[in-house]
């Protein structure tokens, strides 16, 4: 059985005291849950702050974004930096990142190294856009994100690693790929990894939905096969709407 996860990427949103009261609801309304794992990524500045917010709780911190290196790179922070201030995890190549600021497979896949060799668990994003999806390249485009961002891992890190398919025609546009649909994409990257690692690897590996995930859509989701939680951008910024999620109705 693998433990679902439900991330909150909150994105560039948030000053410090309203990260601070949101965190603060998601402790007392979510510590009892045992069987699934949440993760919030607040944005960097709340980081601190929410690590001693968290302490004794099941909540895990994680950044938004790392770079693979430390030194002369101003505005960057480093796996290294983040888990100093209390993080456990870090999502890596979300699409905002590789449209918005051109990051490529072979620099996400530095990114996710670094992470890991420091002790970091990865959300590794993945997904396409519109256009790829109607030229029916959904799956090529995914193939090679996968194989270039994945490169040099062996089955051992993949334990700390978790795929987040995010479609990008459905990421904040309020659409939302089909159950059908996010279960095809899921179905084949999970076999997809049994051909680059093997059939108990792929098994293993927990495989996120992500693209305008919100209460009303989640139950739906999380009862196909291979969709293992959801990574929650806008919905994950209201307590109630994060909570209904996280609390989603069982099969």
């Amino acid at each position: 059985m693998r433990t679902p996860i439900i991330a909150g990427n909150w994105k560039l949103n948030k000053t410090v005291d309203e990260a601070l009261a949101l965190a603060k609801d998601l402790k007392g309304q979510l510590s009892d849950l045992t069987d699934v794992e949440i993760i919030i990524a607040p944005p960097f500045t709340a980081l601190a702050p929410l690590a001693s917010t968290l302490t004794d709780s099941p909540i895990v911190l994680a950044g938004q974004n790392c770079f693979p290196s430390e030194g002369a790179y101003t505005g960057e922070i480093s796996p290294a930096l983040l888990r100093d201030v209390g993080c456990r995890a870090v999502i890596i190549g979300h699409s905002e990142r590789r449209q918005l600021f051109a990051e490529q497979d072979d620099f996400i896949n530095q990114k996710v190294k670094a992470a890991l060799a420091t002790g970091l668990k990865v959300i590794f994003c993945i997904g396409e856009t519109l256009t790829e999806r109607n030229e029916n390249r959904t799956f090529e485009v995914l193939e090679k994100q996968i194989r270039m961002g994945m490169s040099g891992l062996d089955s051992a890190a993949m334990t700390r690693l978790t795929v987040a398919y995010e479609p990008i025609w459905a990421i904040g546009t309020g659409q939302t790929a089909s159950n059908e649909q996010a279960q095809e994409a899921h179905h084949f990257i999970r076999g997809l990894l049994s051909q680059l690692f093997d059939v108990s690897t792929a098994e293993a590996t927990r495989i996120l939905y992500g693209g305008s995930v919100k209460p009303d859509n989640i139950d739906g989701l999380m009862h196909q096969a291979d969709i293992d939680g959801a990574l929650v951008g806008g919905a994950s910024l209201k307590a109630c709407d994060f909570i209904r999620i996280a609390r989603y109705k069982r099969c």
